[in-house]
Order: C-alpha cells, then sequence, then structure tokens
C-alpha cells in the first residue's frame, strides 16, 4: 500500500487523553492519537502505549492508516459474515466488593473476562473476585480469566486448580513465554482447561510461533499490534485455531477496525473483548457497545469531546514526533 507522507499523516490529528473509570493496566489515563486520512471523516487510531519503542509502535501506526486510508480488504477479497458482534465484560483486578458496580456498566452480557495475577495481590484475591464474576453472571454465564503472563508455570498449575471450580471458559496468557505456556497446557489439558495466548501473538516477533508449538487452544488477536486488518486475517489463515478479537484499550476510533477483523471470520465461537470503551469515563463517539454486542458506527470524532479531551501541546508535540518516527519504519 502507498504510505502517507509524514505531511499527509500529520495534517489532521486529534491528540486526545481519555480518563478511565477504574485503574486498568496500571493506567487511569489512556493517551492516543486519532488520525484523520483520505477525507474529513475517515479516521484512524494510533494507540501504542507510551512505553512502547518506536520498532513495537509501528505496527499500530500501520494499522492506523490502513484505517484511515480505506486500506482495509474489500467485501471481495474478505466476505463479511456477521454485523454484530457479540462483546465480552472486562474486570479489572478490583476487590470482589466493586465487581457488581463495574459490570453492571456493561448491560446484558453473558462472557466476563476477569484480570488476574496484578502484582501486589494474591491468590486469594483472584479467586475472591472470579467468584463474586460468577456469582454475578450466574450458572449460565461464562467466565474467562486474564493473567497477561504474570504467572511461573508452577504458580499457574496451583492457580487454576484453585480457579477451576468456577468453570472457566479459558484461561488467558497464564505465562510469559511461548515454552511455557507448552508446559503448562500439557499439565492442565486433562483438567479440560483451554489455554489461550494474547501478548504470545501481538508482542512476539513470530506470532505463529505459540500455534506451531501447540502451546495454545486459542489465539487472542489484537489488531493494531498486529499492522491492520489484512495482516491479522492471514495471521489467522496460517495459524488455524479458534479466535477470540480483542481490543488493545482504543477509543471507539480504534475499536472499528477491531470489529471490522471480527465480521471477517468465519468462525467466530468465542464472545469478543471489544466492549472496552466501557472501561472509560468519556470517549470521541457515542457509545457502540450495546447490551452485549457490537455493531457498526460513523467513526466520525466528536469535535467537541475530542477538545475537552485534548493533551497539553507538549504531549500532543511528542505523540507527533513518536508517529514521524515510526513511518520512517513502515
Amino acid at each position: 500500500m502507498r504510505l502517507p507522507t509524514v505531511d499527509e499523516l500529520l495534517a489532521n490529528v486529534r491528540v486526545i487523553a481519555l480518563p478511565m473509570r477504574t485503574k486498568f493496566r496500571g493506567l487511569t489515563v489512556r493517551e492516543t492519537m486519532l488520525i484523520a486520512g483520505s477525507t474529513d471523516s475517515s479516521w484512524g487510531e494510533f494507540a501504542a502505549f507510551t512505553e512502547y519503542d518506536d520498532a513495537e509502535s509501528a505496527p499500530w501506526l500501520a494499522c492506523a492508516i490502513e484505517q484511515a486510508w480505506n486500506l482495509g480488504p474489500t467485501e471481495h477479497e474478505r466476505p463479511i459474515f456477521r454485523e454484530i458482534v457479540r462483546t465480552n465484560a472486562t474486570l479489572p483486578a478490583v476487590e470482589a466488593a466493586q465487581v457488581p458496580a463495574i459490570l453492571e456498566r456493561f448491560g446484558d452480557f453473558r462472557t466476563v473476562k476477569i484480570k488476574v495475577a496484578e502484582p501486589g495481590q494474591t491468590l486469594e484475591d483472584d479467586v475472591a473476585r472470579v467468584a463474586a464474576a460468577r456469582d454475578f453472571v450466574g450458572d449460565a454465564g461464562r467466565v474467562r480469566i486474564d493473567a497477561n503472563g504474570g504467572w511461573t508455570v508452577d504458580e499457574a498449575e496451583h492457580a487454576i486448580r484453585a480457579l477451576e471450580t468456577f468453570d472457566l471458559e479459558y484461561v488467558e496468557q497464564p505465562c510469559a513465554t511461548v515454552a511455557e505456556l507448552a508446559d503448562l497446557r500439557g499439565r492442565v489439558h486433562r483438567m479440560g482447561i483451554l489455554i489461550a495466548a494474547d501478548e504470545s501473538v501481538r508482542k512476539a516477533a513470530d506470532p505463529l510461533a505459540v500455534a506451531r508449538a501447540g502451546a495454545a487452544d486459542i489465539l487472542v488477536v489484537k489488531v493494531a499490534p498486529l499492522g491492520g486488518v489484512r495482516r491479522a486475517l492471514e495471521l489467522l489463515d496460517e495459524a488455524g485455531l479458534p479466535v477470540v478479537v480483542s481490543s488493545a484499550l482504543e477509543s471507539s476510533i480504534g475499536l472499528e477496525a477491531s470489529f471490522d477483523l471480527a465480521r471477517r471470520i468465519e468462525h467466530l465461537d468465542y464472545d469478543c473483548g471489544l466492549a472496552t470503551n466501557v472501561l472509560f469515563e468519556r470517549d470521541v463517539l457515542p457509545a457502540v457497545t450495546n447490551f452485549g454486542s457490537f455493531g457498526a458506527t460513523p467513526g466520525i470524532v466528536d469535535e467537541n469531546a475530542a477538545a475537552e479531551l485534548r493533551v497539553s501541546p507538549e504531549r500532543e508535540q511528542w505523540w507527533r514526533e513518536r508517529a514521524a518516527r515510526c513511518l520512517e519504519l513502515l
């Protein structure tokens, strides 16, 4: 694809800071850059986390360009299988007493993903949080946990044994490395516990290594870190594993790219993590998540909201310089 020049890329951008309702991934504010592309109503989002270096951030920019310049797959190239995507609620690593108030914000969902293995917390904290979430969704609900690679193999096995009583749908990224995931999967397979890989896909030099190693049952795919919808679909074709499409904590502009990926996957048996905009106090679009599902909305930035959420001139310059450097790497 023809990349924009740096002047074209930065001609019409908004750098904003979205306040979080609850601390999530250690963040209370989420900074991101919104980029207008081929038309004033065509937007993409460059949301690489601020601690990422330029090499890791460049695919996020590629995704934003694909989105803003309408370079994603056409329906002729990749058919659309659905216009509504079922979504899961996402529960931060909060105290058990806070669980009902947070989950109520997500509407009528059937699946909850629960953060566990939070630094500074204990397994007892995780058990209490998962128990509270299971009580909230009832026996018919689906409960999955996400450790973000926070456990060793032994710790993960011990934790899974403590949590399996809550009828886990799957365990996402329990350990950090592909080798550890493969080891753990062998240990818990007889328990009927499925292992999902996230960081081992989106942060890996070889995103397919986890599939080749037989280290996961499910791939959690985030479109921005993989460089866009086209690249993500190519990876899924090669991997041949069931898929969950999840956000990377973008605004609703960036979520539209994840939605576009999800609607082009023929078999989507698991609810997707596209309701993370509920975690923000403010957004730049009207709500696109409604009662456990995600549907397309016109992805046009609310200029009043963007103005109110705008970062300082110094932070905006930091993002502009970062985007220019990342463009040189594409």
